[in-house]
């Protein structure tokens, strides 16, 4: 692939990973407004919110039970911001997340060595960043986490099967993760005012959403910024080939 078509590939690619996210959202937010389901949801944001500490900690280990079962993160990341709102959403997603990558490298490292190795045998991309890893282990856990073209639940399996330390791969996961999670939870905090702006309880009112709109869209700016820079940190490591095969 040419420097060229390869550029034009990327973004092609950004494009329609920010559109589908876009499109998530909105499709979230009309079915929130106007069909029945929204005095469901509502009814579980109250259970969820009475039961106080109790209903971090299920959030936690939902978060948790996604990681090892291979369920899309992005999903609980969503509901933390909607039910918690950005600072407390955040904090807790980014417990449950780093948890979550804990347990799966474990039972990749030690629990299911064999059937992860068999499963990733054949694919360059992961020899790439094994060979690297055993360069600068840290480096190389932190700029995959920010590069979003490698599946978090993935990672969490393939990097127990590397030389990098558990200390080394929780800490590096744990900052790489941030952007991504502080992104998704301020979505699904947004989602959230959206629907009580049409229901007319939200605090504040325009204004209040507008800031919240401002907020999101420095958000996204920045970590797509974040992103881009680790992208090109990561090329210099692994080969331009094998970022643009995508692990299973």
């Amino acid at each position: 692939m040419t420097d060229q078509a390869s550029v034009m590939h990327r973004s092609h690619t950004a494009w329609l990973r920010w559109s589908l996210v876009a499109v998530l959202l909105v499709s979230a937010i009309l079915v929130l407004v106007f069909l029945p389901v929204r005095h469901y949801v509502q009814v579980l944001l109250d259970e969820t919110q009475a039961l106080g500490l109790w209903g971090v900690l299920v959030l936690i280990g939902v978060y948790v039970v996604a990681a090892v079962f291979f369920v899309p993160g992005s999903l609980v990341t969503l509901a933390a911001g909607f039910l918690f709102g950005v600072l407390v959403g955040s904090v807790v997603v980014s417990i449950g997340a780093t948890l979550g990558a804990a347990v799966a490298f474990l039972i990749g490292r030690h629990l299911a060595r064999d059937k992860v190795e068999r499963k990733l045998a054949s694919n360059s991309k992961f020899r790439a960043i094994d060979q690297a890893v055993g360069r600068e282990g840290f480096k190389m856990v932190l700029l995959t986490r920010l590069t979003p073209i490698f599946p978090y639940n993935v990672l969490n399996y393939a990097f127990g099967l590397t030389g990098v330390s558990f200390r080394r791969y929780i800490l590096a996961s744990w900052i790489g993760m941030m952007p991504g999670t502080l992104l998704y939870v301020y979505l699904g905090s947004t989602a959230k005012d959206l629907t009580q702006i049409f229901s007319g309880n939200l605090e504040g009112g325009v204004v209040q959403l507008a800031l919240k709109i401002l907020g999101l869209a420095a958000t996204v700016l920045v970590t797509i910024a974040i992103t881009r820079t680790a992208r090109r940190s990561l090329r210099e490591v692994v080969p331009e080939s094998s970022t643009e095969e995508r692990l299973p």
